[in-house]
C-alpha cells in the first residue's frame, strides 16, 4: 500500500514540497523582437536563471504576424533578474520598441518545488483544488491550489512514475510506473492505494473513461489494456502495435480509444468490437502523445519529428499540420472550449495554438531544459506544465474575458466541430520563429451571448450527444462494410483461380 506524506509548503528552501507563490513577481514592460531574434527570449530566460538561480523567470512571446515581430513579456521575481534579462536582450539587439502588457496574456500564477528529478506528468482534479504530478523520483505529489496549503507526497511505486490521471469525479487518482504497475490512490492525507501489475513492461499512460467505470493503460509491452475501475478487473487487450505504446485515451463519450506508438502510427479503436478502426501513418518518427478534441470528432498527436497533427476521426482526413518546435513534442492538451491547443517540447518551450485560424498565439519560455508535460484544467482557466528542471508551473490562461465554465456547460457534448467551435481549417502550417497570430485577431471574434432555459439546454445536449453517437456508429459500419466487401472480393477471386486450375 502506498503512503501519503503531508509536506509543509512555503516554510523555506530546504523543505521539499515548497509552493512558491509569485507574490513578489514584477511584471516588466513588453519589448518587441524581430523574426531573426525570436530565439533571444530563450537566451534571456537562461541569463535570468544564471543571474539569480533561486528565483523563477518566465519569458512569454506573443506572436504578431502582421508586424513580423514577436513581443516578449518578461516576468521576474527580482529586479536583478529583470536587469539581467534586459542586458541579454540588449546584447541580442532585440530592444527595438516598447509595447504595453496585455491583461489577456497567459501569466505564471505559481510554481511548486518538491520533486527531486524530472517531472513526467501533471493533471488537475475536477474542482481545481488539487494538482497531481509524477516524477522520475518515483514519488507522486498532490499540490493544493489554495495558498499556504500542505502538499502530499505519495510513495509506493518502486520506479519512475510516467503518468497520472484523476477520475472524472476527482475521488480517485491513477498512476502508472516503470515498475510495470498501476496504482489507484485516494488523494487525501492518508494516501491509501491499491496496486495491480498491469503490464510486462513500463506503463506509459493511464486514463479514466468519462463514466469513471473503465481505465485504459498503454505500455512498452506493445499493448493497450482496458480495466474495470472497480477491483481493477482486466477486461480486454488491444495488441496491433509493433513497438512501444506511449499513450492511450478514451474518447469523450467512451466509445472509442486512440493510441500512439513508437511504430510511428496512431490507431483508433472501437471499444465495443475491440477492433482497430483506422491507423494514421503520417508521422515520420515515434508518436509521443495523442488526445481527443473535446467534441470527440478530432484527435491531435505529437511526435518526435517535432510536429503536431490533427485528424478528423470520421473521415480520417488530416486537417492540420504544425511544425513549430525545434525539438520533439512531448505532450499536448486541448482547451475545453476546443478552440486552443497547448504543446510542450524538448526545446524547453510551451506553445499555444489557435485551432480555429490555424495559427500560433504564444510561445512560453519558463522551464530550464525540456518541457515534458502540460495539461489544461477542466474549465480551461488554468494550465500546468512540468519539466526536467523538477519544476511544476501553474499558469492562468487569460485568453479572453469569456466565462469558459458557462460556455462549456452549454456546449458539451457537441455533435461536430461545426456546432461547437466551427470547422477546423485544413492547413499545413510550418511556422518560422516570430510568425504567428496577434492577440487582436483573437479578440476580434465576437462571442455570442448564450441564454437558454436549463431544461432546454439539457435536452439539446442529449440530442446532440445522440447524433454524435449515430455519426460515429455509421462511420464504423462503413468501415466494416468496406472490409467485408474487400474480403468477399478476395474470396471470389480465389474461387475463380481454384476453378481455373481444376479445369483440365
Amino acid at each position: 500500500m502506498g503512503v501519503g506524506v503531508p509536506v509543509a509548503g512555503g516554510a523555506g528552501p530546504g523543505l521539499a514540497g515548497r509552493a512558491a507563490a509569485p507574490c513578489g513577481r514584477r511584471r516588466i514592460r513588453a519589448r518587441a523582437l524581430t523574426c531573426a531574434e525570436h530565439s533571444a527570449a530563450a537566451a534571456a530566460a537562461a541569463a535570468g536563471t544564471q543571474a539569480e538561480k533561486s528565483k523563477r523567470t518566465v519569458v512569454l512571446v506573443r506572436e504578431q504576424p502582421q508586424a513580423a515581430t514577436a513581443v516578449a513579456l518578461i516576468y521576474s521575481e527580482t529586479d536583478s533578474c529583470a536587469c539581467a534579462l534586459g542586458a541579454a536582450f540588449l546584447r541580442a539587439g532585440a530592444l527595438h520598441r516598447t509595447l504595453g502588457v496585455d491583461e489577456e496574456d497567459p501569466s505564471l500564477e505559481r510554481h511548486f518545488k518538491g520533486h527531486r528529478d524530472a517531472v513526467t506528468c501533471v493533471d488537475f482534479s475536477l474542482n481545481m483544488k488539487q494538482l497531481a504530478s509524477g516524477s522520475m523520483d518515483s514519488c507522486l505529489m498532490i499540490w493544493h491550489m489554495k495558498p499556504q496549503s500542505r502538499a502530499y507526497r505519495f510513495t509506493g511505486h518502486k520506479d519512475a512514475i510516467t503518468c497520472v490521471n484523476f477520475s472524472p469525479s476527482g475521488h480517485l487518482l491513477a498512476s502508472g510506473s516503470r515498475d510495470k504497475t498501476v496504482r489507484i490512490w485516494v488523494p487525501n492525507v492518508k494516501g491509501e492505494s491499491t496496486v495491480f501489475r498491469a503490464h510486462t513492461a513500463t506503463v506509459r499512460s493511464v486514463h479514466f473513461c468519462s463514466d469513471g467505470q473503465s481505465l485504459v493503460t498503454a505500455s512498452d509491452d506493445k499493448t493497450v489494456k482496458v480495466w474495470s475501475t472497480h477491483r481493477q478487473r482486466f477486461l480486454f487487450s488491444l495488441s496491433q502495435h509493433i513497438n512501444w505504446v506511449r499513450c492511450a485515451k478514451f474518447s469523450p463519450d467512451g466509445r472509442l480509444i486512440v493510441s500512439a506508438s513508437d511504430d510511428k502510427t496512431v490507431k483508433l479503436w472501437d471499444k465495443t468490437s475491440r477492433e482497430c478502426v483506422y491507423s494514421y501513418c503520417e508521422h515520420g518518427s515515434f508518436v509521443t502523445y495523442v488526445d481527443f478534441h473535446p467534441s470527440g470528432t478530432c484527435i491531435a498527436a505529437a511526435g518526435m519529428d517535432n510536429t503536431v497533427k490533427v485528424w478528423d476521426v470520421r473521415t480520417h482526413r488530416l486537417l492540420q499540420h504544425y511544425q513549430l518546435h525545434s525539438a520533439a513534442v512531448n505532450a499536448l492538451s486541448f482547451h475545453p472550449s476546443g478552440n486552443y491547443l497547448i504543446t510542450a517540447s524538448s526545446d524547453s518551450t510551451l506553445k499555444i495554438l489557435d485551432l480555429m485560424e490555424g495559427r500560433l498565439l504564444y510561445t512560453l519560455h519558463g522551464h530550464q531544459g525540456p518541457a515534458t508535460t502540460v495539461a489544461f484544467s477542466r474549465t480551461g482557466e488554468y494550465f500546468a506544465s512540468g519539466g526536467s528542471d523538477e519544476q511544476v508551473m501553474v499558469w492562468k490562461s487569460n485568453f479572453d474575458n469569456v466565462d469558459y465554465g458557462e460556455v462549456i456547460k452549454v456546449q458539451r457534448p457537441p455533435a461536430t466541430l461545426a456546432t461547437s467551435t466551427g470547422n477546423l481549417p485544413e492547413v499545413d502550417f510550418p511556422i518560422p520563429p516570430g510568425r504567428g497570430r496577434s492577440l487582436e485577431s483573437v479578440q476580434s471574434q465576437p462571442q455570442e451571448s448564450i441564454s437558454m432555459p436549463q431544461t432546454l439546454t439539457s435536452t439539446l445536449e442529449h440530442i446532440v450527444g445522440q447524433l454524435d453517437v449515430l455519426t460515429q456508429t455509421v462511420s464504423i459500419l462503413e468501415q466494416r462494410l468496406t472490409l467485408t466487401e474487400d474480403k468477399l472480393k478476395q474470396c471470389l477471386e480465389n474461387q475463380q483461380l481454384i476453378m481455373q486450375r481444376a479445369t483440365p
